[in-house]
């Protein structure tokens, strides 16, 4: 089809393009283009050397944004390391804890592995088994090395969940007896051992107000407990 109106030879001007002119005349209205859209900087060839009054040289702008950039990379590099390590040191230290648990060569031993042991294994200050009592009579479990608490305290304190991290607080009496007064952080994990035993609580004290925080992960100290919960039933030979 002929395009009337066009000299051969000749290519339209296309009414989106810009001419350099119309580049500067935007940026001079808009003197805080750059400093609102920061990226575009990395796809600009800056000023090398100084090409006389009037020019402003980006290069510096860009040094200085690509060092933020840098910094906060280096940053959370250096969380990303602490957390793998931290997470690290505590995947050790509960391995640790179940070789210890799989070892004990008596039920009394395990007991006395879960409540002293432990708080040494984890570098905790308190570790506590925790046993709802049934009347009068408790089934299958030894007082000794046991706390033992009314009937529904376990729900009280978890609810529905089967763990819960506690942070600055004041240690419970009913559960930590008289290593109370040291704990001002917790983790307390659910305890299932069979349908024949009362519910139970696994709870771990720290001194430090922040060591268990809503914001941890709790997978392993709940691998723990299932570990725990599996080795009393081995013992004393109750059903799941």
């Amino acid at each position: 089809m002929a395009d009337w109106g066009r000299e051969p030879g000749h290519t339209p001007r296309q009414a989106s393009a810009l001419s350099s002119e119309d580049v500067r005349a935007y940026l001079r209205t808009h003197p805080d283009f750059l400093a609102q859209n920061a990226d575009l900087v990395h796809h600009l060839t800056p000023p090398s050397v100084d090409r006389g009054r009037g020019v402003v040289d980006l290069q510096a702008f860009m040094v200085d944004r690509l060092r933020a950039e840098v910094r906060t990379l280096k940053d959370q590099q250096r969380e990303l390391i602490g957390t793998s390590r931290a997470n690290l040191n505590s995947q050790n230290r509960i391995h640790a804890a179940v070789l210890f648990l799989l070892d004990a060569q008596s039920f009394e031993q395990l007991i006395q592995t879960i409540t002293t042991d432990l708080a040494v294994l984890l570098d905790l200050d308190v570790a506590c088994l925790v046993i709802e009592s049934n009347g009068t009579d408790i089934p299958h479990v030894h007082r000794s090395g046991v706390r033992v608490v009314e009937p529904g305290a376990i729900a009280d304190r978890l609810g529905r969940a089967d763990v819960v991290l506690n942070t600055d607080i004041q240690g419970d009496p009913e559960i930590y007896g008289p290593g109370a007064g040291l704990v001002r952080s917790e983790a307390l994990i659910r305890i299932q051992v069979s349908s024949e035993t009362p519910d139970g609580l696994l709870a771990f004290g720290s001194r430090e107000p922040d060591t268990f925080h809503s914001g941890q992960g709790t997978e392993l100290v709940g691998f723990l407990a299932r570990v725990i919960e599996r080795v009393i039933r081995g013992w004393l030979e109750l059903p799941a």
